[in-house]
């Protein structure tokens, strides 16, 4: 696939995705890896705009250049997107009390502690769409809750049930809590699969993703 064609599939995929607004979205590709720039009006768009073009088969890297600019009357203290934040995640089912929030210049800062990497998405998820926040970071740690073996153990079963990955394509190890994939997939779609696959398993701390997509 050349880069022409693939500038062209990542335009059309942007100009589809109905939470995107692709007129002020800049598209460059050089050897597979996608370079976005201009602006957008949220900071859920900007996640959007990735999510989006990270679906496009052929994608093998994003460099992500897209600023968030909300209207001069639409700005919001750091404050107010405080106190909007935690009562936010006070009234999210999935996220516990153990999650903190800090906001700094738009930017929104979480720490704590939570059993599962679904809590730790959760709650990212809940904020970065409050109006003001140009940006998240997401510093919440996940418990020590299980044995490396049995966590390998786990990924491995779950990579085997799902029909849209060749399981034996990609290996699992795990050392105190990191776990590393390998191999090789078709697509940005099946790489999340998998990457996805590893984070639910509880115990896990980190994912160092290192499959290759196949051109």
């Amino acid at each position: 696939m050349t880069d022409k064609y693939l500038k062209t599939l990542v335009v059309e995929e942007l100009e589809y995705e109905p939470s995107v607004n692709a007129e002020h979205i800049g598209v460059a590709v050089e050897d597979g890896v996608v370079t976005l720039s201009g602006h957008v009006g949220s900071y859920a768009e900007k996640v959007a705009v990735e999510q989006a073009v990270r679906r496009v088969k052929g994608v093998q890297a994003i460099a992500q250049e897209i600023e968030v600019r909300y209207p001069s009357d639409k700005k919001t203290a750091d404050d107010e997107i405080a106190r909007r934040a935690i009562q936010t995640i006070a009234w999210h089912a999935q996220v516990p009390d153990s999650v903190k929030v800090r906001v700094e210049k738009g930017w929104v800062t979480l720490t704590g502690t939570v059993n599962w990497q679904y809590q730790r998405q959760a709650a990212e998820s809940a904020v970065r769409k409050l109006t003001g926040v140009l940006g998240v970071a997401n510093l919440i740690k996940l418990a020590d809750t299980a044995k490396s073996f049995d966590v390998r153990q786990k990924i491995e079963q779950a990579l085997k049930r799902n029909a849209e990955l060749d399981a034996n394509a990609i290996r699992v190890s795990v050392v105190d809590g990191t776990v590393s994939l390998e191999g090789k997939v078709h697509s940005w779609y099946e790489r999340n699969i998998a990457e996805r696959a590893a984070w639910s398993a509880a115990g896990v701390k980190a994912v160092d993703d290192k499959i290759s997509i196949a051109v």
